[in-house]
């Protein structure tokens, strides 16, 4: 396995040779190497750094290491210093650290959080020299813009990657703007430009699973690009919905784990998706939507009574996190209700996933709003999302099917409260 790939060593040459640079983003598909190159420059960064707090007789410089959270930048920066180089940090009651180097001056790390407006506490005020913001994309734009503010000491730099978004993006016009400016440089990745560094059935395997459309254009070919037609493209109606006998031939002495997605509603609609996992082949069947206007929580406590008397009283349900009191209510009465996973994007790559392989299947007999929706389920070009329109089914569909996954990946081991788990899921850190 080569240490550095091809694509990550034009680059590093890129960043040696490009003395004027004051902004260098690495932009790109998942898995190509970006975060791992962006790693390396961070350290060659802070001993740059360190070299001229030492000319210019500066004590104690300080850099700035940002990331969407503290578990972001945790996972994706210190583990990943210490399994490439083995280096471990001593962290003050800020979270700040140093990083040393021999006969240096040691540059002082500061971590901001850039996800919200709150993540410019930490770095309020500072003179930094430098700065490294991990999942730039992510990043609430007035916080990137003070990081890049703070960051006015001698020779100072900032050297981001991000996964791709919208074009419409504030990133992306720092990226457009790098092919006139000399202060900028941008460099996009491929997956296959890691492909060096990636078992090859890895490689071939996320692309058969990625989703067409945009979620493979961004995922795999690293474009930055919006949304066109409907979310769920890989759905096939002629091959996907199957009558009550193929299911039950498709099952037979199979065993079955029954959960439901639920989305809440009352002038528009509510529904509760009911959807059952085939253990032994994986695919996933919507067993039936129960959907209507004007229900209330006594109207979804009563479905969810007639659902577990039908199909076993353990079935979780996985709820929109939009009305607590009604998740509240319902688990008082069930049991086993708990908030859904939420991220979208996240989300909607575990459903588009299943159709893509066809592992996704819908009765029928319980299609009552499920296909009305999903023909009419499309991407918002401006915002890189689906249209909030006519989404109920699709959403609690995508709650229960995105929850279940979630917590198969994670496995926790103890039972969170309904207030953790909400901002826990919706934040996907659990």
């Amino acid at each position: 396995m080569a240490f550095l790939t091809k694509k990550q060593s034009h680059v590093l040459y890129m960043y040696k040779n490009s003395p004027l640079m004051k902004l260098m983003i690495l932009t790109g598909a998942v898995r190509s190497g970006k975060t791992f190159l962006d790693n390396i420059i961070f350290l060659l960064e802070t001993l740059r750094i360190a070299k001229l707090a030492k000319k210019y007789h500066i004590k104690r410089p300080q850099y700035i290491l940002a990331g969407a959270d503290s578990n972001s930048i945790y996972s994706n920066i210190i583990v990943e210093l210490y399994n490439t180089f083995g280096m471990t940090f001593k962290f003050d009651k800020h979270n700040n650290f140093y990083i040393k180097h021999p006969n240096l001056p040691p540059v002082l790390i500061k971590q901001a959080y850039t996800s919200s407006i709150a993540g410019l506490n930490s770095i309020r005020g500072i003179t930094a020299y430098g700065a490294y913001i991990n999942e730039a994309s992510l990043a609430n734009e007035q916080v990137f813009n003070e990081i890049r503010n703070r960051c006015s000491g001698q020779g100072a730099r900032v050297i981001c990657d991000t996964n791709p978004d919208v074009p419409t993006h504030f990133l992306k016009g720092f990226i457009d703007k790098a092919e006139e400016s000399k202060y900028i440089l941008s460099e996009t990745f491929t997956l296959d430009d890691n492909e060096e560094n990636l078992d090859p059935n890895y490689v071939k395997s996320l692309k058969e699973t990625t989703p067409s459309g945009m979620l493979y254009d961004r995922y795999i070919l690293g474009k930055w690009t919006s949304g066109q037609g409907v979310v769920y493209e890989d759905f096939d109606y002629q091959r996907d919905v199957i009558s009550d006998d193929e299911f039950k031939n498709a099952v037979r002495g199979h065993t079955l784990e029954y959960y439901c997605g639920l989305d809440w509603g009352y002038k528009h609609k509510g529904t509760i998706v009911l959807l059952c996992d085939d253990v032994q082949t994986g695919v996933t069947y919507m067993i039936k939507d129960y959907t209507r206007t004007d229900g209330n929580i006594d109207y979804w406590t009563q479905i969810a009574r007639e659902i577990k008397e039908k199909y076993g009283y353990n079935i979780p349900f996985y709820c929109d996190s939009a009305r607590p009191e009604y998740v509240d209510a319902l688990k008082d009465d069930q049991d086993n209700a708990s908030y859904g996973y939420k991220p979208r994007l996240a989300g909607i790559e575990m459903v588009s996933k299943k159709m893509r392989t066809g592992k996704f299947k819908v009765l029928k007999s319980g299609d009552n709003y499920f296909t009305k929706e999903l023909f009419k389920y499309e991407w918002d070009d401006k915002t890189g999302f689906p249209i909030k329109k006519d989404d109920d089914v699709m959403d609690a569909t995508k709650y229960g099917v995105a929850t279940k996954i979630y917590i198969k990946r994670n496995r926790p081991t103890q039972n969170v409260t309904n207030d953790n788990a909400k901002v826990a899921l919706e934040s996907g850190l659990i």
